[in-house]
């Protein structure tokens, strides 16, 4: 039987993409133990899921402990695993990876460097660009296991998934309201993936004027106050469902799927969304690479919006250090794409998704 490792200590969407790993070299190898090693605040993306055996979750801060460190290396080396996966590539994994003892240690050639370490027996290019309507970012990872590790075109799964339980399935929360509810993603992940308040609440008043729905708002737990702040903002408040949030992952989850599509800031409950099968309109930040995160647009169940889209001759250049030069501060950038453009092409999208539903 073989042991098989996949190290992704980054956040909840880079975690949800990466469990594309696990669900093809289960099929390569069915009876094969495969194991993950994320941030316990991750997890709830990967809970369940029928090709992940174990899951190694660790404490961010914690880890950056040296014997908290030691241990998990002396815990990787005494589990005896033949293959590891690193799509995170830093400092961090790859220092587990050289001392896991695993006979097959994968990771990614970064661009433009050759560590004179060798942390790994295998390297993988980054894709130029992407060639499959699944986004550079899945991509690479499917990239990573077939460069070895064979699967005919026809038996790749692209799409990462979420398993629910037959109780999660059963969730009840939005019983009691009487119209279809729509999840709104009203703040990113990070301030520099939110849009401008008064932008957020012009989008909010169109679609509960148009459209016989309830709306609910996702966010972060400290994101609480700006999230009120914007309610407060709103035309329509008895179209809001304010007082029903979750604040786990799973939690999110079993409501995100009783909901009946997302708008939202590109982030991790973007790819939430996709994997829970449900249609999603995308919003992204400035700075960030469209092509990468952009999974399964065919312009119908997922599509998005993209500053540079819409203004294509806003920069001669848009290079990793104009990219870190925008994210330092987007909100003049972010000012630029103004709810009249979003809903050019929102308006289509719900339109399509909520025909049964348009006052």
């Amino acid at each position: 039987m073989k042991k098989i490792l996949v190290i992704q200590n980054k956040r909840i969407g880079d975690v949800l993409i990466a469990s594309v790993i696990a669900q093809n070299m289960k099929t390569i190898y069915p009876d094969s133990q495969i194991d993950y090693l994320v941030y316990d605040y991750t997890t709830g993306v990967i809970n369940n899921h029928p090709a992940i055996d174990n899951i190694i979750a660790v404490n961010e801060k914690e880890l950056k402990q040296f014997m908290v460190m030691k241990r998990l290396i002396k815990r990787i080396k005494k589990t005896n695993y033949d293959v590891i996966f690193d799509p995170y590539t830093k400092l961090q994994s790859r220092l587990i990876c050289y001392f896991s003892g695993a006979d097959m240690r994968i990771g990614f050639q970064k661009r433009g460097k050759n560590p004179w370490f060798k942390f790994y027996t295998h390297t993988v290019p980054l894709l130029e660009e992407k060639t499959h309507i699944s986004g550079k970012a899945i991509q690479d990872r499917v990239n990573m296991f077939n460069s070895f590790f064979k699967l005919p075109e026809d038996k790749i799964d692209y799409q990462p998934h979420i398993v629910l339980t037959e109780s999660e399935k059963q969730y009840d929360a939005l019983d009691k309201y009487n119209k279809p509810a729509i999840m709104l993603g009203v703040l990113g992940s990070t301030p520099q993936k939110s849009m401008p308040y008064q932008y957020i609440v012009s989008v909010i008043d169109y679609i509960t004027s148009n459209y016989d729905i309830n709306v609910l708002f996702n966010y972060a737990p400290d994101q609480k106050d700006d999230a009120l702040n914007i309610y407060n903002q709103c035309q329509n408040k008895d179209n809001i469902i304010i007082d029903l949030y979750e604040d786990s992952i799973r939690g999110f989850i079993t409501l995100m799927n009783k909901c009946e599509l997302l708008v939202g800031n590109e982030g991790g409950v973007v790819h939430i969304a996709k994997a829970l099968d449900k249609p999603t309109f995308t919003i992204f930040s400035p700075y960030v690479l469209k092509e990468h995160w952009a999974s399964f647009e065919d312009g119908k169940l997922h599509t998005s919006i993209h500053l540079l889209e819409e203004k294509p001759n806003l920069f001669d250049e848009f290079s990793v250090e104009q990219r870190r030069k925008i994210e330092e501060n987007p909100h003049e950038l972010y000012r630029m794409l103004t709810p009249e453009m979003i809903l050019t092409k929102l308006v289509p999208f719900l339109d399509f998704h909520l025909k049964a539903f348009k006052n």
